[in-house]
C-alpha cells in the first residue's frame, strides 16, 4: 500500500504535463495554409486555429451564410474531417 500514493502522484503529474501541451499554436507557414484553405472553402472568419491531439482544430468558423462551425482538419492534407454546427 505504500507504493500507491507515489504512483498516483506520478500519474497525476504525467497527466497534467500532457494537458498543458494539448493545445499548440501552428507554425506561421501552416497557419497561412489553413487560413487559405478556409477561405477557399467559403469561411469568412474564425476564432482560433490550434493543434490539439494531432488534429488541427478551428473554433467558431463562420461560413458565407453566417453559420458557425467547429472544424477538425487533417494536419497533412488540411481536409475537413469533422464539422460540428454551433
Amino acid at each position: 500500500m505504500r507504493l500507491a500514493p507515489p504512483l498516483l502522484a506520478l500519474a497525476l503529474l504525467a497527466g497534467t504535463g500532457l494537458a498543458a501541451r494539448a493545445d499548440e499554436k501552428l507554425p506561421p507557414d501552416q497557419q497561412a495554409k489553413v487560413e487559405a484553405m478556409l477561405k477557399q472553402e467559403g469561411f469568412t472568419k474564425w476564432e482560433e486555429i490550434e493543434l490539439d491531439d494531432g488534429m488541427i482544430e478551428v473554433d467558431d468558423a463562420i461560413d458565407a451564410s453566417g453559420k458557425k462551425f467547429d472544424l477538425q482538419l487533417d494536419p497533412k492534407t488540411l481536409a475537413i474531417v469533422k464539422r460540428k454546427a454551433e
